[in-house]
């Protein structure tokens, strides 16, 4: 017995050890459902007997106008009680959606204007991450600042359910951290570890080193002097501009009263000074030459949600209360795809200045940004060349010295304003808000403003429910949702019981989705691989009706989709769905931010803008003044786009007949362009 005790303790230890090491590489390998890659809740439509074939019947939006003859019923004098809004919601960003989408959802009646399109401030002008914040979460450690832990945990969990409400437009990203020194290896192995360990259930992946070798193997362009190896960790990242309209899309479904190009010019207010709604100017009438349309909307309860034009709704409702918004600037620029690997993204923590920079693959081209500079409001400010060449020069520190980073391979750049807040209650009034900022006037009119785009749903949530409780409004269960996924096998409105569910909420483009939807597509429509994968990942089970809204193109192969710009997927079948199921309006509605080609080269824009302007002229009955409005209109804004001035003159006729005087370009002196190749002595022919 005594040699079996001493066998037996001598056992403890290595199986203890075993047992620990086992279950760890069992909760780092284990089989895991990754969020976005489910199969779709919709089965695809399938090839019936005989060959044919039933497309997907979506419930339908109502139209623009109709949205426009429903806010003016509110304050008709005949309309009622009932027509009086319980929310109504100034801008139409992402929280200013989402907002609406919550309430939607709790059954309260809500209306929300946009004095410009959705997403078309700083919400279309994001670095396209979704994340907890890497940088945020070793501030947190070595500052021992609680503040910033719970930011970056409330952000892992929020980052989770854009893969699960959104899987079309959301992605997992597997983002790069190059080291240049042995002992940075533990010190950020166990940071990336601990940003796990805060993700749980809402982590996917986990972080990883990678040798030298093998660093370079999944980026071939990185600079190899100096460096050790990397670690790798996951991250979220999306198509902010399609997010946003599909949030505001999605209201409207769930019967939110949602109009874009309407601005608010008045606060409506009471006999006892409190705010009851707004008056609104239609700005699509004054486009088209005629006189604005007025009308005033009653609501219960007004919130402004206008990001960096916070402070101007503001002084409507008290023009002498003090500013809260202090704007910084950050430029991105888009560079040619093969800059980086088209699935791998890279960091750099430690920029010259102490500022983090990113370096991203993103639709097909490389993104790199940003910088944060104190700003002012502008509508469309324009992205300065210093910070420009700022942001090149960093990316080339570790770049392979051999690749030369060029200022004419800028395709596209822009600033967005990030709308930094101050709370006018606090004392110290200097100090910024360091998440977001639900503000109640005395007046009643609540503000949110702040935060950033991966909160956005937490910020709706927090703000409707302080309407709710400021105002007393009466949520309700949705007993008539609509059926968002076309098919009555899913009942939408099985949770929404009065409560918030947006974080189970699918957007318009989800319940069909799945990774290889591209394929029936294809399949159905004949439609370009490239262009497929692209619609499906742009407008999930949408894409079956963008693709049917391409023209036959007579060819053998694309039987559809005559693309916009050779260079990109977007094709003509967008610019319709666009109109007739998105509300755009304008050619920079269009070009900017239903597709993305504005953002992605600025001067594949300016040549694609002629088919916009055809195809909306078409849908939309425009005379040739207007078209003429939109060409200059939207000229004018590709230069905050970053169109290189020498194209800002460029009329529609030289575009059309392919007379564009390019020699004065940087992209002209780039390439040779001699007539004959140059050879060396040795290449000259016997």
């Amino acid at each position: 017995m005594p040699r079996l005790a001493r066998a037996a303790r001598r056992l403890i230890a290595p199986v203890a050890v075993a047992g620990v090491a086992g279950g760890a590489l069992y909760y780092v390998y284990r089989p895991r459902n990754i969020p976005g890659y489910d199969g779709p809740a919709v089965p695809h439509p399938i090839f019936g007997g005989g060959g044919t074939f039933k497309l997907p019947r979506f419930p339908r939006i109502r139209s623009r106008a109709e949205q426009i003859e429903a806010l003016k019923k509110s304050s008709a004098s005949s309309s009622g009680q009932d027509a009086e809004y319980d929310i109504l919601v100034i801008g139409a960003g992402a929280t200013g959606a989402g907002v609406a989408l919550d309430a939607a959802t709790r059954g309260l009646r809500v209306a929300v204007v946009e004095r410009d399109d959705f997403s078309s401030g700083t919400s279309s002008k994001s670095t396209k991450l979704v994340h907890g914040g890497v940088r945020y979460l070793e501030k947190a450690v070595w500052n021992l600042d609680y503040a910033q832990y719970e930011l970056v945990k409330e952000a892992l969990k929020e980052r989770k359910y854009f893969l699960q409400t959104a899987p079309h437009l959301s992605m997992w990203l597997p983002i790069m951290l190059p080291l240049d020194r042995w002992w940075k290896v533990p010190y950020y192995w166990a940071g990336t570890k601990f940003y796990d360990f805060l993700a749980g259930s809402e982590g996917i992946e986990s972080s990883y080193f990678l040798t030298k070798s093998k660093a370079i193997d999944a980026f071939p362009m990185l600079k190899q002097t100096d460096l050790v190896g990397a670690l790798v960790y996951y991250d979220g990242a999306h198509n902010d501009s399609r997010m946003n309209v599909s949030i505001a899309m999605t209201a409207a479904l769930y019967g939110a009263t949602v109009v874009n190009h309407a601005e608010v010019t008045a606060l409506l207010k009471d006999d006892h000074g409190k705010v009851r709604g707004a008056t609104v100017r239609d700005m699509v009438a004054e486009r088209d030459g005629r006189r604005p349309d007025s009308f005033n909307i009653r609501a219960k309860c007004t919130i402004n949600c206008t990001g960096p034009f916070t402070d101007g709704v503001r002084k409507l409702d008290d023009p002498s209360c003090k500013e809260i918004v202090a704007p910084a600037s950050g430029v991105h620029v888009i560079l040619p795809g093969y800059y980086s690997p088209g699935k791998m993204g890279l960091i750099d923590p430690s920029t010259s200045d102490g500022r983090v920079i990113f370096f991203l693959p993103w639709q097909g081209n490389t993104i790199a940004g940003t910088t944060d500079e104190p700003a002012t409001i502008a509508t469309n400010p324009l992205p300065d060349e210093r910070s420009i060449e700022w942001i090149l020069n960093e990316i080339s520190h570790y770049l392979s010295p051999d690749i030369n980073v060029r200022r004419g391979d800028v395709l596209a750049a822009w600033s967005g304003l990030r709308p930094l807040v101050k709370d006018p209650k606090a004392k110290n009034t200097e100090s910024l808000v360091r998440n977001h900022l639900i503000d109640v006037s005395e007046s009643g009119l609540i503000t949110c403003a702040g935060g950033k785009w991966t909160t956005y749903r937490q910020m709706a949530e927090e703000c409707v429910d302080a309407a709710v409780n400021e105002f007393g409004l009466q949520t309700r269960p949705v007993t008539d949702a609509p059926r968002v996924s076309g098919s009555e096998a899913i009942d939408d409105g099985a949770s929404l019981d009065g409560s918030c569910q947006t974080h189970r909420v699918r957007l318009v483009g989800a319940h069909g989705f799945s990774r290889t939807l591209f394929i029936h597509l294809i399949q159905h429509f004949g439609v370009e691989t490239e262009v497929a994968k692209h619609l499906t990942e742009s407008y999930g089970d949408r894409a079956w009706t963008v693709a049917a809204l391409c023209k036959p193109t007579d060819k053998r192969f694309p039987a559809r989709g005559e693309r916009i710009s050779q260079l990109y997927p977007f094709v003509d079948g967008e610019i319709r769905y666009a109109v007739r199921h998105e509300y755009a309006q304008t050619a920079v509605d269009v070009l900017a931010r239903r597709t993305r080609l504005a953002f992605l080269n600025a001067q594949a824009a300016l040549e694609a803008l002629p088919t916009v302007i055809d195809v909306m002229a078409e849908e939309l009955k425009w005379d040739r003044k207007r078209q003429d409005v939109e060409w200059k209109d939207t000229v004018a804004f590709l230069e905050s786009m970053g169109l290189p001035p020498s194209m800002l003159s460029v009329t529609r006729k030289q575009i059309e007949q392919g007379k564009i005087d390019f020699r004065t370009s940087l992209e002209y002196r780039m390439y040779s362009r001699h007539e004959k190749p140059v050879l060396d002595s040795d290449d000259k022919p016997e």
